[in-house]
């Protein structure tokens, strides 16, 4: 079942689950798409729920990575995530490669997932490069993509499972993903006749996918060779103030409307004010009836993502000088997460027959 996040009310005693990837500095996209959700949810008043978020940096090795940028990228993602608002006192923060029993029932898992379902995704194909059409079958597909790329969705529904979790909330993009990881605990319990494993929900950011800003054709991404076309949680407010003045807007003169289709870049602005105020898309563009031009949108867009990572840029600079502190954090949430996944793991083993 999919839910928008912000508009969702998490029951008593739930597990809520999610984690990102440790590319470097989190960017708008990143933030809007996931962060911001979590924040939003671990602040609700669901008692007796477990908040549960961390680095996935074992699945950051199914791209290619030297072993000195990973080790800064994780550092870097946890102060983000620090910087960006989650608690760590409320909230479980940890990286995934500290708890091995994530990669225990990833084997388990990966035994009762269909290669035919894993062949389907989109993200190993677009990740590989490869046309949407691509099957793994293909000899020259085969060749071409890494074992984890096309496996790391079974990890990924490892991941949730372990905790046994009620809420994933996930940006649009990874929506395919946890309709696997329902469809793995579903054939789990079938199979061992247990009802065992939550069939966890999903809850989608409540934000749209924010685009390129240099290109609205394609998702913001910190891969991208345009460096002005991302804006970081980081960035000085020059930086921010010189990669929206480069944003790709349109010819359309007259009022500000949102038309993803006839107006891409225009429509990518209003969707990075929408997500940061949290406000719709038909709020937001009434919000904005009394700009006139481009370059005001431009201006007023500026000025929203300034304000909101003002704090956050500068608190991430601090954390970033304190790797200790960081350290401290990622285990203290490594032992908590782990207290959680060894007794799950002793009753899956059991349900096995490994026990």
């Amino acid at each position: 079942m999919q839910k928008i996040a912000s508009s969702y009310k998490i029951p008593e005693n739930s597990t809520v689950f999610s984690m990102i990837q440790p590319t470097g500095k989190i960017h708008l996209g990143n933030y809007l798409g996931a962060v911001k959700s979590w924040k939003t949810i671990s602040e609700s008043d669901s008692k007796g729920t477990k908040y549960i978020f961390g680095t996935a940096d074992l699945h950051a090795i199914t791209m290619p990575v030297d072993a000195k940028t990973l080790k800064h990228n994780r550092y870097e993602a946890i102060a983000s995530l620090l910087a960006s608002g989650i608690d760590n006192e409320k909230c479980i923060l940890f990286h995934q490669s500290s708890v091995p029993e994530h990669t225990e029932l990833n084997w388990y898992l990966t035994c009762k997932a269909s290669l035919g379902h894993l062949n389907r995704m989109t993200q190993w194909k677009l990740k590989s490069i490869q046309a949407e059409t691509s099957t793994i079958l293909d000899e020259k597909v085969l060749e071409k993509v890494k074992a984890g790329l096309l496996m790391y969705p079974v990890l990924q529904a490892a991941d949730v499972l372990l905790y046994n979790s009620t809420h994933v909330p996930v940006g649009e993009d990874q929506a395919q993903h946890l309709e696997l990881t329902r469809s793995i605990a579903q054939t789990f319990n079938h199979t061992y006749g247990t009802d065992f494993f939550n069939i966890p929900n999903t809850l989608l950011a409540s934000s749209q996918k924010v685009l390129s800003l240099r290109n609205p054709a394609k998702k913001m991404s910190k891969s991208d060779a345009d460096k002005t076309s991302c804006v970081y949680v980081t960035d000085s407010p020059e930086v921010i103030s010189k990669k929206i003045r480069r944003a790709v807007t349109d010819s359309i003169q007259g009022p500000i409307y949102f038309d993803a289709v006839k107006r891409p870049g225009v429509s990518n602005l209003i969707t990075i004010i929408s997500g940061i105020s949290g406000k719709s898309i038909e709020e937001t563009v009434g919000d904005l009836a009394w700009i006139k031009d481009h370059k005001q949108l431009k201006d007023h867009v500026t000025e929203v993502i300034v304000e909101e990572f003002r704090e956050k840029r500068h608190m991430y600079e601090e954390l970033m000088k304190d790797w200790t502190y960081l350290e401290t954090v990622c285990n203290n949430g490594r032992d908590k997460a782990r207290e959680i996944a060894t007794e799950n793991i002793v009753k899956i083993r059991k349900l096995i027959g490994l026990d």
